[in-house]
């Protein structure tokens, strides 16, 4: 006994004994076994026993189906684009199929089916021929810009509508057309006026970035000097008003020493006319006694006056050691006292007595 995998779709088994083989097919897999001419089974998933000699296994996958496909297409202008675009079909009549398309199973060592390529080739070519159609009617700009939209309406329907198609059973779920491209020295020309533009913002951006950090440096510099002029604003006035207190101190020391000295001179004046007031007090005590002295005496004799006068004049004059009174001078002078008045002899008189004191004391 023998096991294979079938090459058309991995999930179909099939085992091969002497004159006799078992299928086993797929959950994706729509199987249609001729035996002779006549269907013997066919459907999803089938599992039957036949002879390879008079059997023919065709199985036609009924899974959505991917196809891409890339063609070229002339432009208005006359200018090359290709279009990259896929197709999702699928196989709605699967006994059509098979009966148009080759979707058998080949034994081991035979060819593969080409029932795919088939459908891939007729496919391919409808939407090159309707593309070429559409692309044909528009110029490289506007296939550009617009081309995309329009080629997938355009081919949705015709591929929708294609009698080939709907007679062999195959279903358009739908059309994609990713990109219409021109050639590439084409493309790089058309890129350059973008590029530059692009490049052109990307300096103008560079340069506003600079020109911004230009201004907020200007403008920190700014602040940063304003901030200086405040500074040296505040230390003058600082510096004034030092100045000012200082001054203030200055005035008020000096108006406190003037205060000081006026109230030491009303001191001073106060002390100075309680003094001249004792001396005038004193004075005139000393005048009233003198005048009381004067009153006194008025009525005294001169030679008792002259001997008063000499007793205060004695007081203050210096120590006598010897005094020597001759005979002649005392009876001299109380000759004279007695014979004459008083006056201005007995002061003579009494002037020479001193004198000769004096002078005996000198001796």
């Amino acid at each position: 006994m023998t096991t294979k995998t079938v090459e058309e779709n991995p999930m179909a088994n099939i085992k091969n004994y002497p004159w006799i083989s078992h299928f086993l097919g797929s959950p994706t897999g729509y199987v249609v076994h001729l035996q002779k001419g006549s269907v013997r089974h066919e459907g999803v998933g089938q599992a039957f026993w036949y002879r390879p000699a008079v059997s023919v296994l065709s199985e036609v996958p009924v899974d959505d189906q991917e196809l891409p496909t890339l063609f070229h297409a002339i432009t208005r202008d006359h200018q090359d684009v290709s279009i990259q675009a896929n197709v999702t079909y699928r196989f709605v009549d699967p006994v059509a199929v098979s009966s148009r398309l080759d979707f058998g199973l080949q034994p081991a060592g035979a060819g593969p089916a080409t029932g795919r390529d088939q459908v891939a080739t007729i496919i391919g070519q409808l939407c090159q021929s309707h593309a070429i159609d559409q692309i044909a009617t528009t110029t490289l700009a506007e296939a550009l810009e617009r081309a995309v939209s329009q080629l997938r309406s355009v081919l949705t329907d015709a591929l929708r509508s294609d009698a080939r198609l709907l007679s062999t059973g195959i279903e358009i779920l739908g059309v994609q057309v990713l990109a219409v491209r021109p050639e590439s020295d084409v493309e790089r020309a058309l890129q350059t006026p973008v590029r530059e533009q692009l490049q052109a913002e990307a300096d103008r951006a560079v340069y506003e970035r600079r020109a911004v950090a230009v201004e907020r440096e200007r403008t920190i510099s700014e602040n940063e000097m304003a901030s200086q002029i405040e500074l040296a604003t505040r230390r003058e006035h600082l510096v004034a008003q030092e100045g000012a207190n200082a001054r203030r101190a200055a005035e008020e020391k000096a108006a406190a020493g003037l205060i000081d000295a006026h109230a030491s001179a009303e001191r001073q004046g106060i002390s100075a006319d309680a003094e001249a007031n004792q001396i005038r007090l004193l004075g005139e005590a000393a005048a009233a006694r003198e005048a009381a002295t004067m009153e006194v005496y008025q009525d005294v004799d001169q030679a008792t006056l002259l001997g008063l006068a000499l007793r205060e004049a004695a007081g203050s004059l210096p120590n006598i050691g010897d005094l020597t009174i001759t005979p002649d001078l005392l009876s001299g002078a109380l000759a004279g006292l007695l014979r004459e008045p008083a006056g201005g002899t007995a002061l003579a008189d009494a002037g020479r007595m001193a004198a000769g004191t004096t002078g005996n004391a000198g001796k």
